[in-house]
């Protein structure tokens, strides 16, 4: 019973993100960089979203010679959703579209990291956008982790 307990609580250890106090929270995948970025750009495809670019760090530093564990950044978003939040604050345009690293860490676990809405709400002093800010928040947390363990 208590060895059921001790992997039920592991297993939900590992689906819980990684908040930093910098307002970036990384969740572990159960995929390789490629797979899970894949699987993000699929989501987000099904959504109805767009993927503005995919760009991978790791192979454009290989081409100049220069090793970098797998690391990719998708850009992505809804300007029908950015757009009114630009509108609260243009400068918040800075940080949008909405960015995913995708990346393996020195001990080869895959990470996607994001930046929080609190954080861009912070950054750029938000106000009278709650409604976007939350609807924005919930949507790209439910896609990062259905891209890192479904």
């Amino acid at each position: 019973m208590k060895k059921a307990i001790l992997t039920a609580l592991a297993l939900l250890l590992t689906a819980i993100p990684v908040a930093a106090a910098d307002g970036m929270v990384s969740i572990i995948s159960h995929f390789t960089v490629k797979e899970t970025a894949d699987r993000l750009v699929n989501i987000l495809n099904k959504k109805g979203m767009t993927v503005f670019n995919r760009i991978q760090h790791s192979e454009n530093a290989g081409r100049q010679g220069v090793v970098l564990r797998d690391t990719e950044l998708i850009l992505f978003g809804n300007p029908k959703v950015g757009t009114p939040l630009m509108q609260c604050q243009q400068s918040v345009g800075i940080d949008l579209p909405l960015k995913a690293l995708v990346w393996k860490d020195a001990q080869a676990k895959v990470w996607i990291s994001y930046n929080t809405m609190e954080f861009l709400q912070q950054r750029h002093h938000i106000t009278g956008c709650q409604e976007v800010l939350s609807k924005m928040d919930k949507a790209q947390a439910g896609i990062v982790r259905a891209a890192a363990m479904e």
